[in-house]
């Protein structure tokens, strides 16, 4: 797919006069209107499709970015996917036609369908076969920023996804003069499939970031002793990501940082954006340098507003937030990976052709001992606020060992080779700030800090409590719910209609897991009482843990996983069964 240049124009570029003028204009229109450089926001965007009636055709081509290009799989020809925008109360009916040379599928993310129609292939339909068309249908239940994609192979990180903005049926609460839908994704020219079998052959294959003698000598580093004690438990605290900016290009609305995607706006006007993760497998920590960032919606839902100077949003979440540039001038939109393997910088400004700075990588973080599960009141605290590793490795990992055998810390573990680690002592960390930002001086949100706009309608005690453990064997590639991955034919995790059920979410590994349950929201017990805040994804910490309340309103087979595309596609995932009480699972 062919993309635009937004370099400024030099001399040569005058002389190619109007022919290089119109095939500007030619590759301007390979984006979708809202994606484009320079667009003025959603208000008159070409290519939004909306109605009762929606043709979506999914179908092969190239995308090209930073001098690469590759396969893709596009939705109307396009990457990004075209918006959808909708209406809460209407009903809508989208006809999805495969022109690939494989099965298809559209899972519309976080929005609440009857199952039928929630797009996932086993679980809730048979897929879409080539040459065929499935209709979905049903009626738009909710207000907020949404996202669709695959749930077939591997085409999400093959560009299949778009975001999905629907408008409140009365007035909306949130009030800007102008927004912009902002898409950040993750793109290799390498096949998910090659990134998935380099992984399984080394587990740290993509990580350029390892600790070097350099490192040691400075003292940014772990010291020569820790180095060995974290490698003889086959651990690495700089593997925070499993694809990282070595192969990756990250992206805004399909711009690399080169192509300075350009969000327009008037100085003085509030600037309403809807941000989507729809990565593969990167993790952003996102800010605006300048501009202080007022957080209004999540995951599509309404939340009190809250300022903050950056945020981590997960794979699969949405965050919308209100910005208020004051001057006439170049403000920069930066979407930083995890591990500060790489970043992408796009552009809010005044007119087209201005560009903000672009700010160097960060220096990458380290995991510590809190990230390994290992927090532990009262021990000697080394600077980085962790646990001092010299004092405690020992004893530490002698619980350890025998914890992981002990069955009745986490009976229901099937352990094996696929659970190289259970966590000892994982610790809440609703509050603590994400990965990579627990050192800046800036405000950075956390789920603590979010609070619904409105009280939840359910505010009944749950009647159970039910762990479940994030499991893997890093080293060897192997991720799981519970020890067991999906093709071990896991039996599903069942729930009663409308039955009450705080759910805690165990991490033991060392890296976040964004967890999205299909066809519900669920409450982040936060502390907010009956303001918790509402969510279909959660990004769950190293080494800690998330509980949630859900509520089981909606019967039929869901599925429950890690968005992370090569964890899922692993075996981190489980059918979610939701049924009467007595009918059979």
């Amino acid at each position: 797919m062919p993309i635009l240049s937004h370099s400024p124009i030099d001399r040569r570029s005058l002389i190619r006069g109007a022919a290089g003028l119109t095939g500007a204009l030619t590759l301007a229109r390979a984006f979708p209107g809202w994606a484009q450089s320079g667009t003025a926001g959603l208000a008159p965007a070409r290519d939004v499709l909306s109605g009762d009636l929606i043709q979506l055709s999914v179908g092969e081509g190239h995308f090209a970015t930073d001098g690469r290009s590759a396969h893709a799989v596009m939705v109307n020809g396009m990457v990004p996917a075209p918006l959808i925008r909708l209406k809460e109360g209407q009903n809508v009916r989208l006809a999805v036609t495969n022109g690939l040379r494989e099965d298809t599928s559209i899972h519309w993310h976080g929005l609440i369908v009857p199952f039928q129609m929630d797009g996932v292939p086993g679980v809730s339909f048979p897929g879409i076969r080539p040459g065929e068309t499935f209709t979905y249908e049903f009626p738009v239940r909710q207000s907020g920023t949404y996202w669709y994609h695959s749930h077939s192979g591997m085409q999400e990180a093959m560009g299949h996804y778009g975001p999905i903005v629907i408008d409140p049926a009365g007035s909306d609460p949130v009030q800007s003069e102008r927004e912009h839908v902002i898409v950040l994704s993750d793109w290799s020219p390498v096949h998910p499939h090659v990134l998935l079998k380099r992984l399984k052959q080394m587990g740290g294959y993509f990580n350029m970031q390892r600790q070097t003698l350099a490192g040691l000598l400075a003292g940014k580093d772990q010291s020569a002793k820790e180095r060995r004690e974290w490698g003889a438990m086959r651990m690495d605290p700089t593997d925070i990501s499993d694809v990282t900016g070595a192969t990756y290009s990250f992206l805004v609305n399909g711009h690399g940082t080169a192509e300075n995607w350009t969000g327009l706006f008037t100085p003085g006007e509030r600037v309403r954006l809807r941000i989507v993760n729809a990565s593969a497998m990167t993790n952003f920590n996102v800010r605006l340098p300048g501009l202080a960032m007022r957080v209004v919606q999540c995951d599509g839902q309404d939340v009190q507003p809250v300022e903050t100077d950056e945020f981590q949003i997960g794979i699969a979440e949405t965050y919308d937030i209100v910005v208020q540039p004051g001057e006439a001038k170049p403000y920069a939109l930066v979407a930083e990976a995890i591990d500060r393997s790489g970043l992408v910088r796009a552009t809010l400004a005044p007119r087209i052709g201005m560009a903000a700075e672009i700010p160097p990588v960060r220096e990458r973080p380290l995991l510590g001992m809190r990230d390994m599960g290992m927090d532990m009141p009262g021990k000697n605290m080394g600077q980085s606020g962790v646990v001092d590793v010299r004092q405690t490795i020992k004893e530490s990992m002698s619980g350890h060992s025998m914890k992981m055998r002990d069955k009745s810390v986490a009976p229901q573990v099937k352990m094996g080779p696929g659970v190289a680690t259970l966590s000892p002592m994982p610790a809440d960390r609703i509050a603590d700030r994400p990965t990579g930002l627990e050192d800046v001086e800036h405000r950075v949100l956390t789920y603590a800090d979010l609070k619904s706009l409105l009280p939840n309608s359910d505010r009944r005690t749950p009647t159970r409590m039910l762990d479940i453990h994030l499991t893997a064997n890093m080293e060897r590639y192997m991720w799981s719910f519970d020890g067991v991955k999906l093709s071990d034919r896991a039996e599903p995790i069942a729930f009663r209609h409308m039955e009450r059920v705080r759910v805690n979410l165990i991490n033991d590994t060392m890296m976040p897991h964004p967890i999205h349950l299909h066809g519900h929201f669920f409450e982040l017990v936060t502390g907010a009482g009956a303001y918790n805040p509402r969510k279909h994804t959660v990004n769950v910490l190293p080494g800690g843990k998330v509980s949630f309340d859900l509520t089981a309103d909606a019967l039929g087979d869901w599925a429950f996983h890690c968005h992370m595309l090569l964890h899922m596609h692993s075996g981190m995932m489980r059918v979610v069964t939701v049924r009467h009480e007595g009918d059979a699972a």
